[in-house]
């Protein structure tokens, strides 16, 4: 069995059971479903090779599979069966009933089988629909037959680990860590299901800092004073552990305790000036597409890109596994949560109900992150991908950041990335793909005269709302380079430059002119490593170095220096 891990080390419980594995597996509607034709190896898209079948035409239908032993003690209370994420639609039926339906392939959902399953031998079948075609959430995945350009293979079905567990019928439902500014403080908000004692452990390296017992009705915030405090800082990810029984519930979970927040235009870490260091990372990987082998990718991942002086990433078009996040609470690296909102047509409002339903699920269930320093609910939305004349409309825009707020005060949050900005946004960020010398030029506009202007960049003329740089919100360079480096000359990217020499050159230009510019917070680099066609990385697809260990030298030093909005 592959990827057996908690999928999710912020929520735990003993009754952990994974169902990851072998399941059966068949191309068709539920209603269609004769034999099944395959066998799957879950949780990976039956598109990757991981998966064991490898079909990369469209799936736009499929039926997953499997049985269940049930014991006595399973059904004394509810068994849940809990889902990480299946792409796009998909309905669970228990012995062939219907129990639960969900709408949207990056969030987890569950269903209690208890009702429904009997002791010994059960079926769980699971029904997908997903078509990237239609106007629905799916970022980097191509809506053409192969992949081209900047969008890479189709992840269909189930793409996370898929588990049961047991809960006694009254249980803990939610909880949420808020670091207080004192630094002396958390509160925690515990959410059950039905009333009675809670009590509440925090252990910092061992040893208990902080506890409270008081009795819940549902819901109730706790003020716990903390003996001890550890920031949560770059590059030192120090984690709490917390412990939460309820009855006879348990749940262990974690925390950080950090405070991200802007001062004029200086991004504020726990009260400290931090350049955000960050570069694009897309979340594929060549033999899993949207999951990855083992969990060990994650931290070497990470690694990677701190070995190149990086800080953080922007986790661009896809929301990226729990247990990744947990790998950045970890090693205290900076974190641009993004909903994948490419696919939906930004200007019909239409598809502001999808949004909002699915990107909520987003923000409640990645809320304890203290890696998530910044919320990204919308990506480059000036026009309709498809249809340059047809333009986003500001009010999807405008409520994308008004919910996002509502549900999370507590974290920055940039309406659109590097499209056309809102009336409210915490952060006005651009997307930058020039020449060097063309940056320089353009940072320099910046620094003398507060002029940013997007049409300068990729706003088309018909633009309509396009709201400008007021010269007082916090800037950020969240996209820049996406130089494709091959001695070959192919590989799809903004540039392609072969000579590595030539690639220092404007990748140093480039960098220097941010790091250099007093009014700018943070750039992101585009990118870690190359994916599929787009090979516009600083590693390969597998991760492999492209450059002399002379250059990756020489960007790591420049991207390591201090930033003049730092001095």
């Amino acid at each position: 069995m592959s990827r057996n891990e908690h999928p999710n080390p912020q929520f735990q419980r003993r009754s952990y059971m994974c169902l990851n594995g072998a399941w059966d597996f068949a191309k068709c509607k539920y209603a269609d479903l004769g034999e099944f034709t395959h066998k799957i190896e879950v949780p990976f898209c039956p598109e990757s090779i991981l998966s064991g079948i490898g079909e990369r035409d469209y799936i736009t239908d499929c039926v997953y599979s499997r049985e269940i032993d049930v014991t006595e003690e399973d059904l004394s209370g509810r068994l849940v069966l809990h889902f990480g994420a299946v792409d796009y639609i998909a309905a669970v039926y228990v012995n062939s009933a219907l129990v639960t339906e969900h709408v949207g392939g990056y969030t987890a959902f569950e269903v209690d089988i208890a009702p429904y399953a009997t002791i010994g031998k059960n079926i769980i079948a699971v029904a997908v629909h997903d078509d990237v075609r239609e106007n629905i959430p799916s970022g980097k995945q191509s809506s053409k037959p192969d992949s081209y350009g900047c969008f890479y293979t189709r992840s269909t079905g189930i793409w996370q680990t898929v588990w049961l567990e047991r809960t006694p019928a009254n249980y803990i439902k939610q909880i949420k860590f808020y670091p207080q500014p004192d630094y002396k403080t958390v509160k925690v908000e515990v959410i059950t299901e039905g009333c009675g004692n809670v009590a509440v452990n925090i252990v910092l390296d061992g040893k208990t800092v902080g506890s409270v017992n008081g009795y819940v009705e549902y819901r109730y915030v706790f003020d716990i004073a903390l003996s001890e405090v550890a920031l949560w800082e770059v590059g030192s990810g120090r984690l709490y552990d917390a412990e939460i029984a309820f009855g006879d519930d348990l749940v262990k979970s974690y925390f950080g305790f950090r405070i991200a927040e802007y001062d004029g235009k200086k991004f504020m870490l726990n009260g400290k000036s931090v350049f955000q260091r960050l570069v694009l990372d897309q979340g594929y990987y060549a033999d899993g597409i949207y999951t990855a082998k083992d969990e060990k990718q994650f931290a070497h991942d990470i690694a990677l890109s701190k070995a190149l002086g990086f800080n953080g990433a922007r986790l661009h078009q896809k929301v990226f596994e729990q247990r990744y996040l947990y790998e950045c609470d970890k090693a205290g690296y900076l974190v641009w949560c993004e909903f994948p909102s490419w696919g939906m047509k930004c200007f019909d409002t239409k598809a502001l109900g999808v949004f909002v339903s699915q990107w909520s699920e987003v923000v409640e269930q990645y809320f304890n992150h203290p890696s998530i320093i910044t919320w990204c609910p919308l990506n480059e939305a000036w026009c309709d991908l498809d249809n340059e004349k047809i333009v986003r409309d500001v009010r999807f825009v405008e409520a994308a950041y008004g919910v996002t707020k509502a549900l999370d005060p507590t974290r920055p949050c940039v309406d659109v990335s590097g499209g056309f900005h809102g009336r409210y946004t915490d952060i006005f960020d651009f997307h930058n793909y020039h020449s060097g010398d063309e940056t320089v030029t353009y940072i320099e506009e910046v620094k003398n005269t507060d002029t940013l202007i997007m049409d300068k960049l990729y706003a088309p003329e018909h633009a309509q709302e396009n709201i400008p740089y007021d010269g007082i919100l916090p800037l950020n360079a969240s996209e820049y380079g996406g130089m494709s480096f091959s001695r070959k000359g192919d590989g799809w990217g903004y540039q392609t430059i072969s000579d590595e020499d030539i690639f220092l050159k404007e990748y140093l230009q480039m960098t220097r002119a941010y790091l250099d510019c007093d009014k700018i917070s943070g750039f992101c680099y585009t990118q870690l490593y190359d994916v599929e066609q787009e090979q516009n990385g600083l590693y390969s697809y597998a991760r492999g170095k492209k450059f002399s260990d002379g250059v990756m030298r020489k960007i790591a030093e420049c991207n390591s220096s201090v930033a003049a909005i730092e001095k």
